[in-house]
């Protein structure tokens, strides 16, 4: 009787083990990518902050791994919609947009009197807290040095001055 050739059943063995561990670690990589996508997180950073006779200057990064969108920005804990804060010279709106690793200049304008919720001076603490669509808040406490609000603010905040001598 003829004898058979073949692979030993040790090498088989071991050829059995390797292509075994090798898919085990291609499963591992596949099911990291896919963890990774569903684990984004946000995270901004104010950088800086600071004000002048324009308004109060913000730097925010978002050094999370999913885009970040403000959506309101609260002064002293009122929202923008109370207050009449303006950010670069326009409404909120539909918010404000970072992508991973992206940095943003913000200048915000407040009138003079806060809507009557508080003073915009020089020496005045506020609290500017960035909100975002997932529901953190970034709070930054600013004393002002130079910003006293916007000039129409500050006009029209004069003229109410001027009619209530008036009467």
């Amino acid at each position: 009787m003829p004898r058979r050739k073949g692979i030993s059943p040790v090498i088989a063995t071991v050829i059995i083990v390797a292509v075994t561990i090798a898919v085990a670690i291609a499963v591992a990589f596949w099911m990291t990518g896919i963890v990774g996508l569903f684990t984004g997180f946000e995270q901004l950073q104010i950088t800086s902050i600071y004000d002048d006779q324009d308004g109060i200057h913000i730097t925010v990064q978002n050094t999370g791994t999913t885009t970040a969108t403000i959506t309101d920005i609260y002064v002293n804990g009122f929202p923008s919609a109370q207050t009449r804060l303006q950010v670069n010279d326009q409404a909120i709106g539909n918010g404000i947009t970072l992508h991973p690793g992206e940095s943003q200049n913000l200048v915000i304008t407040l009138p003079p009197d806060g809507n009557g919720h508080f003073t915009v001076s020089p020496g005045v603490s506020l609290e500017i807290k960035l909100h975002t669509a997932g529901g953190k808040d970034y709070p930054k406490l600013i004393v002002l040095q130079a910003y006293s609000g916007t000039q129409a603010g500050q006009q029209q905040q004069q003229q109410q001055q001027q009619q209530q001598q008036q009467q």
